[in-house]
């Protein structure tokens, strides 16, 4: 048996990256899976592929996070689907390198209607699942938000506000025993950050990082599981840095 047998987790945003890895490491761990996507189908099918083969159990609900009517119906899906919910991931999220003087209106309002907006919906929605023995909300946040990398203002914006909530809503949901915190990654290779791995720019990060590696999206799947399971169960309100040492 793992750590998460008999819970039930929500991954948004799980189709590739960071998500899938969690999603992958919370069945291997005995959690039933729902495998969020916003338009890869094929890729949370993979996922979920992956998951079954290992011997969990798991399935794929698209929608999109910015959109308050599909955050409802995933989560009336998962209610259909599974009865409740323990686990809460919120991975979705988009990360644009945008100087200053090529901000707009558009770039800021779709940044923050995934990574802030839709994070707080995807909570709200949530709730009624919970059990009345409480569960755990982990929010994948970034170091960028202490960081403070150039031409990245407006996500670094929102990473900043995925701290102050994950912190204000430890406070507001302890009394219904469900903890919420965040993984506050560095930088990590995924399927659309082939370019950290690449160039000035990579050995700029490598120079600066203890560890002297960029990070692996296998390196955050862990921290969520121990975040998830009974390990965890004096910890909320934390912010934890999974960067190989990054400050």
């Amino acid at each position: 048996m793992g750590k998460l047998t008999g819970k039930v987790a929500v991954v948004t945003g799980a189709s590739k990256g960071i998500g899938a890895a969690i999603a992958k490491e919370l069945g291997a761990q005995g959690a039933s899976v729902v495998v969020h996507y916003a338009s890869s189908k094929e890729g949370a099918d993979r996922v979920v592929a992956a998951i079954v083969e290992g011997g969990g159990t798991a399935v794929a609900i698209g929608g999109s996070v910015a959109k308050s009517a599909e955050i409802n119906t995933l989560f009336a899906e998962v209610k259909k689907t599974y009865g409740k919910l323990d686990i809460l991931v919120n991975n979705a999220g988009v990360y644009p390198f945008t100087p200053i003087d090529q901000v707009t209106e558009e770039v800021i309002q779709q940044v923050f209607s995934i990574n802030v907006t839709g994070l707080l919906l995807a909570i709200k929605a949530s709730l009624p699942l919970f059990p009345s023995t409480g569960g755990s909300i982990i929010n994948i946040g970034s170091i960028a938000s202490v960081l403070a990398s150039p031409s990245m203002s407006v996500y670094n914006g929102t990473k900043g506000a995925v701290d102050s909530i994950t912190r204000t809503l430890a406070k507001e949901l302890g009394s219904r025993d469900i903890r919420v915190n965040s993984i506050n990654p560095g930088p990590i290779v995924t399927e659309g950050s082939a370019s950290l791995v690449e160039g000035d720019f990579a050995k700029a990060l490598i120079a600066q990082t203890p560890l002297a590696r960029i990070g692996k999206p296998e390196d955050v799947a862990p921290i969520v599981t121990m975040l998830a399971s009974d390990d965890a169960q004096w910890i909320t309100g934390d912010l934890i840095q999974v960067s190989g040492g990054l400050r």
